[in-house]
């Protein structure tokens, strides 16, 4: 007996917090949302962060955050709470704004192939919403632009590069027949001596042949003239 009804105690304890937390979650969102509509977003932000903390499963307030974040250009974090909503959030109207706003971020980024997918995901979630769907017709366009502008850049550097290729061809032609128009280059080869070490060759060939010519004089001298033995 006493067991039930510490167990019916506990279960009105809890109660009494969780009521207690969804009312603190929900005072949280509702100024924020006070701060927001006067666009004061800091005071905003630190509003449905309070709520997040009291609920870190609240869509709600990942979203109006995600909105709050958006609007002080903090659009990576902004992303962020989208994200984390969307994997939470079952409502389809819900998601479907949740997928626009992602839209709407994607394409202000200019990546329209992501704003593309997004819109996507917002209309399959809310067929009806003709912003969605306008969004996505005008996001469309816009990739498709910037597509063909990507490949017209792609071509232009392309034909520059070709250009630059031919005229390295040219330049290359031109000095080939350059090279082939000039007279050739006489080479002086290793073995040429020059003057000096001619004239100097010149002189000692000379002098040998003095020498030798001495030599022959001074034989025929001796063999016509008379030799006397000295005993």
């Amino acid at each position: 007996m006493l067991q039930k009804k510490y167990i019916s105690f506990f279960l009105l304890l809890l109660m009494a917090a969780t009521a207690s937390a969804q009312k603190a979650e929900r005072d949280f969102i509702r100024k924020g949302n006070r701060f927001f509509k006067d666009s004061v977003y800091v005071d905003a932000e630190v509003n449905y962060r309070k709520a997040l903390e009291t609920n870190p499963q609240s869509t709600v307030s990942m979203f109006n955050l995600g909105n709050t974040l958006a609007q002080q250009n903090k659009l990576q974090e902004a992303m962020e709470q989208y994200v984390a909503a969307t994997k939470i959030e079952k409502d389809k109207n819900d998601l479907a704004q949740i997928y626009h706003n992602m839209g709407v971020i994607f394409q202000s980024q200019k990546d329209y192939g992501k704003a593309v997918e997004a819109y996507k995901q917002s209309l399959r979630n809310n067929p009806k919403d003709d912003e969605t769907r306008y969004n996505l017709a005008l996001s469309q366009k816009m990739l498709k632009d910037q597509q063909q502008n990507q490949q017209n850049q792609d071509q232009n550097k392309q034909q520059q590069q070709d250009q630059q290729e031919d005229k390295k061809d040219q330049n290359k032609d031109q000095q080939q027949n350059k090279d082939q128009q000039q007279p050739p280059q006489p080479q002086k080869k290793d073995s040429e001596m020059s003057k000096e070490n001619a004239e100097q060759l010149l002189n000692s060939v000379m002098q040998d042949e003095k020498d030798v010519q001495d030599k022959v004089k001074k034989q025929q001298v001796i063999q016509g003239g008379r030799l006397e033995k000295d005993w």
